[in-house]
């Protein structure tokens, strides 16, 4: 598909007003756990107020309470995360990807922990420079600005630019930031137990805080690893180097260690830019069906994952591009695993229910002997939006209904075999359903995604 032209874009952007340093991050256990804990107690202790009124309130009471309770919960975390930061911040963000645990509105309220947080004092900054990289920022780079560029939970950017003349930024781990995870994943638990209670008790929900602990501290260890990022922007740049409408930003390893990371800067606006009023259909168009596209050939073709969807990371460019930033958060699939959500693909194209049962065995969603059509039902649920052959209006498709009645099905036949693989797929795919529900793009999706399995199928011969 021919990009479309790349006017009227989006609104010009504002000059960016500096932030009030950050205070150092909170640290010392005790501290931390009174925080978190006031906090546990504090949303614990609104859902359980607004259960013991429920049988003295009228139906239409109940629920105007309990959406209200649900934004304060959601407005608690956002002010103690940004107070805490590192894990904590962590977490409030992976909350708000999570529409099976809040409803639209706290979500909206979790998701400006994604974009308000305040930067490090520079002297921190730049004595971490030093620690790590052997010297100050201004006998490495021809330039560095002092001032944050941007700022999120476990680190902070700053452009810069090489001798050379090359433009550049410069993400810079906090100091002691990884101690503060340490504390941080011990402290959590008590707050991953109260959403496991609201997940089952309000939005009728099988919320496992187990799998959310072991998830966002998988996830934590890898993102305080910049080495690894920077391996993962090579990685990621050579399996797109065939498409010419993604850029994948290049680390630059003299500047760069486990907890400073420099890469090429990359000209654009966030996603978040695109989705604005004014902006032109035909681009908001363009970036749904080009981000449906790269998700998918990540799945299917190269069995690489980007599992951090947040809007922050990815970029638009004037021509149009869809840059991708942060890849902290990767996740690889064994090539049988690829194969079989390829086969998988296929098989619900062709509603094939015989097909589908073997790749749910494949897959780990089921044993052999189990009734595959409690799962054909969900698939069909889930798939929905690209099953019919004809333009389909995103915002037709009610995430939060679908997911409660997949977990009433997964309830009803006990479906709880839980792969690892499913985890990180399944973030994935929520982030890319907000964003294209948000862009409004009304076009046939069946038809795209069966190019998607198709492009797939072809490569893995040609591989062959």
């Amino acid at each position: 598909m021919p990009p479309p032209a790349p006017t009227p874009g989006p609104p010009p952007r504002k000059k960016r007003r500096a932030k009030t340093p950050a205070a150092p991050l909170a640290s010392g256990r005790a501290r931390r756990v009174l925080k978190v804990g006031s906090l546990t107690t504090s949303v614990g202790g609104s859902y359980l107020w607004q259960a013991l009124k429920r049988p003295f309130q009228t139906e239409v009471e109940t629920e105007r309470e309990l959406l209200d309770t649900h934004v304060r919960t959601a407005m608690r975390i956002v002010d103690r995360s940004t107070e805490l930061k590192g894990a904590f911040m962590k977490l409030a963000q992976m909350l708000s990807m999570r529409s099976d645990l809040l409803p639209v509105e706290a979500l909206e309220v979790l998701s400006a922990v994604q974009s308000s947080v305040p930067p490090m004092p520079y002297d921190a900054i730049r004595a971490q420079l030093a620690r790590e990289l052997g010297a100050p920022p201004e006998d490495l780079f021809a330039t560095f600005e002092e001032e944050a560029f941007a700022a999120a939970s476990l680190g902070q950017v700053h452009r810069a630019t090489l001798a050379d003349g090359e433009e550049v930024v410069v993400k810079i781990q906090y100091p002691g930031v990884e101690e503060t995870v340490d504390q941080d994943l011990k402290n959590v638990h008590a707050l991953l137990q109260v959403f496991a209670h609201i997940g089952r008790d309000v939005m009728r929900q099988k919320i496992d805080p187990v799998e959310l602990y072991v998830e966002l501290e998988e996830r934590l260890r890898e993102e305080l690893d910049y080495e690894r990022e920077a391996a993962s922007l090579v990685r990621f740049g050579a399996l797109f180097a065939d498409d010419p409408e993604v850029v994948i930003p290049e680390p630059r390893p003299a500047f760069s260690s486990r907890r400073v990371l420099t890469m090429t800067f990359v000209e654009g606006y966030p996603l978040s830019d695109i989705l604005a009023p004014g902006v032109d259909q035909d681009i908001k168009d363009w970036v749904a069906a080009k981000y449906f596209r790269v998700l998918w050939r990540q799945v299917f073709e190269f069995g690489v994952l980007h599992t951090d969807p947040h809007p922050g990371n990815y970029l638009v460019t004037h021509h149009p591009h869809l840059c991708m930033l942060d890849l902290g958060s990767v996740r690889e699939f064994p090539d049988v695993i690829r194969r079989a959500y390829v086969d998988l693909a296929q098989a619900i194209l062709a509603d094939d229910a015989l097909a589908m049962h073997t790749c749910f065995v494949t897959l780990g969603y089921l044993d052999a002997e189990d009734d595959p059509a409690p799962m054909v039902e969900i698939m069909r649920l889930i798939f929905e939006p690209v099953l019919r052959d004809a333009p389909y209006d995103p915002r037709d498709y009610h995430p939060i209904d679908r997911a409660m009645e997949v977990a009433s099905i997964g309830l009803e036949h006990r479906i709880f075999k839980t792969p690892g693989h499913r985890l990180f797929l399944v973030r994935a795919l929520i982030g890319m359903e907000s964003y294209v529900q948000q862009f409004g793009t009304v076009i046939n999706w069946h038809r795209l995604f069966r190019e998607c399995v198709a492009d797939a199928v072809r490569a893995t011969k040609h591989r062959r």
